[in-house]
């Protein structure tokens, strides 16, 4: 039954995009946008999740699910920014992370502990890219779409911000920040969620240390959707972290040789 629900949304999912181009049956509010009814948002909801759950490496139902799912999350988000001088000009200017955006010459140049060379340094030994996130189609307000990308293109600096790696461990600990920030649903589920496919040892590192500091941090700290990290490569990480009022982590972890879990 689950494997013919979550295959009859990705059919629906893919059925929406390739007919997006219907002035009669979907608005155009930006590039990719495809207008939705309530029961579509609901059935697509229900079945990302259920896919998501069964695997947490599909990124096409993790994002699916978000947009269905984080209207008024987005709201309070795209408020927050527009009180935050800084997140203001980011919703003026609508900067991407991008391969294509990005000066990776000059980033490899900079001093070890900037935060430009250590988010080089984490796609590097994760073996991961900013262009692997999906761009957003089901949110019907143009301004939240583009807080929900800016959200998934700010998903690995978050990585780099709190010290994670890309293994499972890292990703649980990274979305119980986002949970305690953000408030999406997406990623409230992710927390509650992503601990049952921890081993025992993990466990007790995320419930006796991660958890606690992730949650912390994420609900004490500034708005990170609301920080242009695209002008702060040169700044030094902890000074950031102390800017942002976010702890240092608590354990240091290495790299996983794994991929990722979908970030959004």
């Amino acid at each position: 039954m689950r494997r013919v629900l979550s295959s009859r949304v990705g059919v629906l999912a893919r059925q929406q995009h390739t007919s997006w181009n219907s002035d009669l049956q979907y608005g155009k509010l930006y590039p990719g946008h495809i207008q939705t009814s309530p029961v579509q948002k609901a059935l697509l909801a229900v079945g990302s999740g259920v896919a998501a759950l069964q695997n947490p490496y599909r990124h096409d139902m993790v994002a699916v699910l978000g947009e269905t799912t984080g209207h008024l999350a987005l709201i309070k988000l795209r408020d927050r920014m527009r009180n935050d001088p800084e997140g203001y000009t980011i919703l003026t200017e609508r900067p991407r992370i991008r391969l294509s955006t990005l000066d990776l010459n000059r980033m490899s140049t900079l001093p070890d502990g900037s935060l430009g060379r250590e988010y080089l340094r984490f796609l590097d030994e994760n073996k991961v890219t900013p262009d692997t996130r999906a761009d957003v189609r089901f949110v019907d307000d143009e301004e939240l779409a583009y807080v929900m990308q800016r959200y998934r293109e700010v998903h690995d600096l978050l990585h780099t911000l709190l010290g994670m790696p890309t293994n499972m461990l890292g990703e649980v600990a990274v979305k119980w920040f986002e949970a305690a920030q953000t408030g999406l649903p997406m990623c409230i589920m992710g927390a509650a969620l992503g601990p049952i496919r921890l081993s025992t040892s993990r466990l007790q590192k995320l419930f006796a240390s991660l958890g606690p500091w992730a949650l912390r941090s994420g609900s004490r700290s500034r708005c990170v959707l609301s920080v242009f990290y695209e002008r702060r490569w040169e700044q030094n990480l902890e000074k950031l972290r102390e800017e942002l009022n976010i702890e240092a982590p608590p354990i240091t972890m290495s790299a996983s040789s794994k991929g990722a879990p979908a970030g959004s």
